[in-house]
């Protein structure tokens, strides 16, 4: 008896609406993360340069969001729309986008580790963390079109 392995099997596939929230939830997730450390260390050394240094963090992270996270975001809702009706659970992120995450991970593991002033790195934790939070918002208003059969397509032409 010859036993033939299905490696279909070991694809966790599910519907594509679902890898539009699982991106939301991710993304709101690493967000939420980085604004946490950017909070502890401002809190950590209160003052006016902590309340100005927090202030330019948001603000920033608000042109991060405008003209960064959410054209990756709606470029990578696209992606995910060229799928068939259902595609493998890890594939809510491109494989490039793995690639980019594994390089910004260790660049954020070096710079916390860095002899750079944790108030003046928390303006940019703020900023990538709010950047990705607010863009993690489109994420959750498509999977909840989708889901009342509204479906936005943004391809940019």
């Amino acid at each position: 008896m010859k036993i033939k392995p299905n490696l279909s099997k070991l694809n966790p596939a599910v519907p594509k609406h679902w890898l539009i929230l699982i991106a939301g939830i991710m993304w709101s997730g690493v967000g939420i993360l980085l604004g946490s450390y950017a909070v502890t260390w401002l809190l950590g050394d209160p003052g006016v340069t902590s309340l100005l240094l927090g202030i330019a963090g948001i603000g920033i992270s608000l042109l991060i969001y405008r003209f960064g996270f959410s054209r990756v975001a709606r470029k990578n809702m696209d992606r995910i729309d060229r799928y068939p009706v259902s595609a493998c659970f890890f594939s809510f992120q491109a494989w490039t986008g793995y690639v980019i995450i594994a390089v910004m991970m260790t660049g954020g593991i070096l710079l916390k580790r860095s002899p750079i002033p944790k108030p003046y790195l928390a303006v940019l934790y703020t900023a990538i963390g709010g950047g990705l939070f607010f863009s993690s918002f489109l994420y959750y208003t498509q999977f909840i079109n989708r889901l009342n059969g509204k479906a936005v397509h943004f391809q940019e032409k």
